[in-house]
């Protein structure tokens, strides 16, 4: 008997669909973790017919799971060579096998049981493969924040600034409407009707957010002096997380009203459904690029703080330490944020993480050797350096020019 499970990939999820054992033993065989797809929640995108008829009867007979696209399962995609749609973004296929396994290679479903034939059922299986990754997304947010010890509570209990307090009665009114969908499995006009009014509120909140990490770099650049630089570091240092946790708890109620509007249109007008998934990716993509391009700055200032401390370390060594370790607590922070967010760009954040572990390297072992730190400085030598520019590229290079320069005035000193 042929067996054959139908493959959509939205290069942020896997669904696979098919019969149930089918499905199951594909996945075990791949070593893939899955969801449930809710691939019943489909029927209501189709409409009286005949055909609707049967591709409905075909949604109950089979089972569908989603798979987070990873490194490993995004090779599945291209092991199966799944066939992408320019248009919808979506890359679709079908594995056939006899007797139950499933090893063919991909072809696109042709047959008039196939799901993959009904652009309805497509649209919806891809507007709810978009639900789902976004809801993973809000659950590694709601990880970071409880590993930082809940900063949101915090910048909330502590400001009275009308933007913030604001975004109490959000949160409420958001995880109540996410509450009623899981227990009535989809989104009235009453409940959209609530959640629609805060979205402007969330808006703002974001924006004061990124004024404030964009005022921090500022900050930081204008310092001159390294007394004055290190200060402003270190209290870079005790406010990034907190605005960074803001953001995030802002990105993660956007994704939560964007599910909630998925399932709206998915009840009141199907037919907008895969168009309107295509244009909340596009929006969610925008504000990933708004939020990477606030941190990156912030970066850069603490990149150069990092250096200028680094050059200073032998006239000024406890204020360079202290400059250096809050620029390396700042990078740290970011670099985590990024990750939970899934900025793919982070490899800059993470290079400047590196960066300053580097300075922090070298800074430590010339203070460890005390009054012989000019010496100690000098007889770091090529080593050091060397690892440094290949954990780093092009930051790291910086690092290691600037401690030459240091080597060299050594040993000038030394001749005079």
């Amino acid at each position: 008997m042929d067996s054959e499970i139908q493959l959509i990939s939205d290069d942020e999820g896997l669904a696979v669909i098919g019969d149930p054992t089918a499905v199951e033993r594909f996945l075990v065989s791949e070593g893939l973790p899955s969801t449930d797809l809710g691939l019943q929640r489909l029927g209501s995108v189709l409409s009286a017919g005949a055909a609707t008829a049967q591709a409905g009867s075909e949604i109950a007979a089979n089972s569908g799971r989603w798979v987070k696209l990873t490194k490993e399962s995004a090779q599945l995609v291209q092991k199966h060579g799944l066939r992408k749609n320019p248009k919808s973004g979506l890359s679709t296929g079908a594995l056939k096998g006899s007797h139950g396994q499933i090893k063919g290679f991909a072809e696109f479903a042709k047959g008039p049981g196939a799901l993959l034939t009904n652009p309805a059922v497509l649209a919806g299986a891809a507007g709810i493969m978009a639900q789902l990754a976004m809801q993973q997304a809000m659950n590694e947010i709601t990880d970071y924040l409880a590993t930082i010890d809940e900063k949101v509570d915090d910048v909330l209990r502590a400001h009275k600034d009308a933007v913030l307090a604001d975004m109490i009665g959000v949160d409420f009114v958001i995880e109540e409407a996410m509450t009623i969908r899981e227990q009535v499995g989809r989104v009235s006009e009453v409940t959209w009707s609530k959640v629609q009014a805060t979205t402007m509120t969330i808006a703002r909140t974001q924006a004061y957010t990124l004024r404030q990490l964009d005022a921090l770099a500022e900050k930081t650049e204008r310092a001159a002096k390294i007394g004055d630089l290190a200060k402003t570091v270190k209290e870079a240092e005790s406010k990034v997380e907190e605005w960074l946790a803001m953001l995030a708890r802002c990105f993660q109620l956007q994704d939560a009203i964007a599910v909630l509007e998925l399932d709206r249109i998915l009840d009141a007008s199907p037919d907008e459904l895969d168009r309107h998934r295509l244009a909340l990716r596009a929006a969610r993509n925008n504000r990933l690029e708004l939020i990477s391009r606030s941190t990156e700055r912030l970066m850069a200032r603490m990149d150069v703080a990092a250096g200028t401390a680094n050059t200073k370390v032998l006239l000024h060594p406890t204020t360079a330490r202290e400059v250096v370790d809050s620029s390396n607590q700042v990078a740290n922070t970011v670099v985590v944020f990024h990750g939970r967010l899934g900025i793919e760009r982070g490899r800059q954040s993470l290079d400047a993480r590196r960066w300053v572990d580097a300075a922090t390297e070298v800074r430590d072992k010339a203070l460890d050797a005390g009054a012989d730190g000019v010496d100690a400085a000098r007889r770091l030598g090529g080593d050091t350096f060397d690892r440094a520019k290949s954990a780093t590229g092009g930051l790291s290079s910086r690092i290691a020019e600037r401690a030459r320069r240091i080597r060299r005035d050594a040993d000038g000193d030394e001749e005079d």
